[in-house]
């Protein structure tokens, strides 16, 4: 039995396969193609020809990929969202869309209406929903959106109204309507968890041809009864009809697939994480086995939101970022020659000087033709090379909670650059299979369940409150596509809210669980 596993990265993709007992039988990396899904059918193509293995026996296919991500930055693909925002007259002082790029709406549609509903901050009702409103506004919205994003003042704390309007929607507008509410997709924060919902309506477009596409592309291989999978932003994998509700979920996945390869590989839970491409190295933290995930409101294209995402520092530094001296001084990056690096790298009989001709000048690494870069001084190899460590030390200071010296897992394509020895780092691993951990990680990952709420600790016994968010981050591991008896609870978060009198507290709960 086999498990292949995809992951498409800005410069490469990677397919891996695996067999029952998680040993890598074969790897291939391959550039990105411009049009994403291109890369991955031939990287999947030549990972089942070089092998040649019996594709009834590949039983589980995992994708990560960077195609939601992209649609948000270009701006292309993305659905007409009609935005239902459940709290008016209280909220009218800001507007759906505050502080967008204004590009961004209009690919949107910038619909929205403003109508009653949404709760107070202990429960109480603010105002009870309009449903003749609701329903007129989705009369006059016909033919003019895709999808629709229901966001309820407080839905956080309680979601009932949130649910009987998107009956309404599928009433009004038909039940194959996609239709995203905030309290499964945000946290605490009205206008965040609002920008969040708008996005996650705007990606069901892009993530339908997504799995669509590599469901097509299994199935021209021979793959034809294989559990299909996408690759979450925390580490762990969720089935197509999640993925489909559920798309923002695929944001920055790349990372986090690379930081749960790199746990595989070097055989530990709690580590630092350094994955270097060809034109960015990114750094994140191993806690127990899963990536750290940030606390911060995050900045996805240019739009402030706050759902999940995994505590991730990039710096412009990858095997591909060009050297410059200017005045003495030498800089790397933050440009990079990319995927062109097999032609323009002087190595390979180029005319630019990336960050791999200094690994390979100074003996850190057997890439190319060494005598096409033999020309380079000695004393500015050295000096660029002290530069690279310079920047990554800069950057595993910035991740680090306390003083003392981490241990680090180099991965990616483009770690070779890295020194051996970094300051602030008491051991440095590295792995053979390191260029492809993303895909190994994207492979060897189990199914999560999150489920976050505020709970009145005065009105709610504190046990029964983490009985019944557990229960609830199980339903959604279980719909995610994990097997109902391998669940188990990985992680509890509880954030008292100060300003509340009722000992209300924000309680978070993840769930992991091995694939069906």
């Amino acid at each position: 039995m086999y498990k292949i596993g995809i992951d498409v990265g800005g410069t490469n993709t990677d397919a891996v396969i695996l067999d029952e007992n998680q040993q890598l039988i074969h790897s291939v990396k391959m550039p990105t193609s411009e049009d994403i899904e291109t890369g991955i059918t031939e990287s999947l193509h030549r990972v089942l020809s070089e092998t040649g293995i019996d594709r009834s026996k590949v039983t589980h296919a995992m994708l990560g990929t960077t195609q939601c991500t992209n649609a948000i930055v270009e701006r292309k693909k993305l659905a007409k969202v009609g935005v239902l925002r459940l709290g008016y007259p209280a909220t009218a002082s800001v507007l759906p869309y505050t502080a967008w790029p204004e590009d961004m709406v209009g690919f949107l549609s910038g619909k929205y209406k403003l109508t009653g509903g949404g709760y107070e901050y202990d429960g109480q009702v603010l105002s009870e929903i309009n449903e003749a409103e609701i329903r007129e506004t989705l009369a006059s919205w016909k033919g003019e959106v895709e999808s629709v994003a229901v966001v309820g003042v407080f839905s956080s704390l309680k979601n009932d109204q949130e649910l009987a309007v998107q009956k309404i929607i599928e009433e009004e507008l038909g039940a194959d309507i996609p239709v995203s509410i905030s309290s499964s997709v945000g946290s605490v924060g009205l206008i965040e968890r609002e920008n969040a919902t708008i996005l996650n309506a705007a990606l069901f477009k892009v993530i339908a041809a997504t799995s669509d596409g590599f469901e097509k592309a299994l199935e021209q291989e021979g793959i034809a009864h294989a559990e299909i999978y996408l690759c979450q932003n925390d580490g762990t994998l969720m089935s197509l009809n999640y993925a489909r509700q559920f798309p923002i979920l695929t944001i920055a996945c790349g990372p986090t697939n690379s930081i749960r390869g790199a746990s595989y590989l070097a055989g530990l839970k709690d580590a630092m994480v350094l994955d270097v491409g060809g034109t960015t190295s990114d750094i994140g933290v191993l806690t127990d086995g899963f990536p750290r995930e940030s606390s911060l409101a995050v900045d996805v294209g240019g739009v402030r939101t706050n759902f999940r995402m995994p505590d991730i520092i990039s710096i412009g530094l990858g095997g591909g970022s060009i050297v410059r001296e200017k005045d003495g001084d030498i800089t790397i990056g933050p440009d990079s020659v990319g995927y062109r690096i097999s032609e323009e790298a002087l190595v390979f009989g180029g005319k630019t000087m990336t960050t791999t001709d200094i690994a390979v000048r100074l003996g850190r690494a057997e890439i190319g033709n060494p005598e096409l870069v033999a020309h380079i001084p000695t004393d500015f190899a050295e000096k660029a090379y002290k530069k690279i460590a310079e920047m990554t030390e800069d950057a595993i200071d910035k991740m680090k909670t306390s003083s003392g010296s981490v241990s680090l897992v180099l991965v990616g394509g483009g770690s070779v650059i890295i020194p051996d020895e970094i300051s602030g780092v008491a051991q440095i691993f590295r792995d053979k299979n390191g260029p492809v951990a993303n895909a190994i990680g994207a492979s060897i990952s189990q199914i999560s369940g999150q489920y976050e709420q505020i709970y009145i600790y005065s009105q709610i016994e504190r046990e029964e409150a983490l009985q019944d968010a557990e229960q609830k981050a199980r339903e959604q591991a279980t719909l995610a596509g994990a097997v109902t008896d391998s669940i188990e609870v990985v992680e509890v978060e509880e954030i008292p809210l100060a300003y509340h009198p009722g000992n209300a507290t924000r309680l978070r709960v993840k769930v992991v669980g091995n694939l069906v």
